[in-house]
């Protein structure tokens, strides 16, 4: 069921992204991967709405049901953001990372908005999904909870919170997926030298804090790409370009009690785990304007 709800996912999430398939396409053409399953996915991120009936504690119980444990809480002060982290129960079942919108934390005008649209969501959706149906549970994470805003009022959401204004659009889709460094074949197994790979094949990536994502201890690494724009239709069929979604690398670096053993016998425990506050603050900035604006 877990492997279904994922699966849908990814699929849609591919159709919406085409750094995805690029990317992929480019690895493969590299032999640094010999098909895309070959891919290890670190952890898949959501974003979500901070309303009574919505938000963490809404869209959690979804995987809590598929066996994931709730982690570590994240804040960031200036996006006005709350996040956890989720553990997957079998290791080669990526991490979740869950973020919600602090609505009342922006201005009175931003939380008008929101709420003309999170209110039409009378009750928990999770509390009447039949959770062990993966159809059913595919279906949600895919489809409108609310009306499709008016492009005045999306404008108005991203001159305060261009994270607030990304999910009154996009909702529940996948934010993005995360492709686990440390494995690949040497050359390609750190952030520096995959970024290396990416600009040289042409990606453009978050420069937000530097290309480089680095948490405090030096052990975990991250970079993304920047998210494209996509052609978005609004309320009265009005179409506008918006940020879609990106691509995400980590490299998490063995801890270093572990040091001394060979590469070879490192598993996934034995490696920095979490996620890092910084990192993320950054990494979020993946779907701003100050980023989608860069050239290529």
């Amino acid at each position: 069921m877990l492997d279904f709800v994922l699966n849908g996912l990814m699929h849609r999430y591919q159709e919406r992204v085409p750094d995805v398939a690029a990317i992929i396409k480019a690895m493969i053409h590299e032999n640094i991967i010999q098909r895309a399953e070959d891919i290890e996915n670190d952890h898949i991120a959501f974003r979500t709405i901070g309303v009574p009936q919505l938000g963490i504690q809404s869209f959690e119980k979804i995987f809590l049901h598929y066996g994931y444990t709730k982690r570590d809480a994240y804040h960031f002060k200036e996006k006005k953001l709350d996040a956890f982290w989720y553990a997957p129960p079998e290791p080669h079942y990526p991490r979740i990372f869950l973020s919600e919108l602090r609505v009342k934390d922006l201005s009175k005008q931003a939380q008008a908005i929101i709420t003309s649209y999170t209110s039409e969501v009378i009750t928990d959706p999770a509390n009447q999904l039949d959770l062990n149906s993966g159809v059913i549970v595919d279906n949600f994470l895919h489809s409108a909870l609310w009306r499709t805003p008016t492009i005045q009022d999306y404008q108005t959401l991203a001159a305060e919170s261009e994270y607030a204004a990304w999910v009154i659009y996009n909702r529940y889709y996948l934010n993005h997926f995360t492709i686990s460094l440390q494995n690949l074949p040497e050359g390609y197994n750190t952030v520096a030298d995959f970024n290396a790979f990416l600009e040289k094949k042409g990606f453009v990536l978050n420069n937000a804090g530097g290309k480089i994502k680095t948490s405090p201890d030096g052990l975990l690494l991250q970079s993304s790409t920047v998210a494209r724009m996509i052609p978005a239709t609004f309320a009265n069929n009005e179409t506008i370009q918006i940020a879609g979604s990106y691509v995400e690398f980590a490299e998490r670096k063995v801890l270093p009690q572990f040091a001394h053993l060979p590469a070879s016998s490192i598993t996934r425990e034995q490696r920095r785990e979490g996620f890092e506050a910084g990192n993320a603050d950054k990494i979020f900035e993946s779907t701003y304007s100050s980023q989608t604006t860069q050239k290529g």
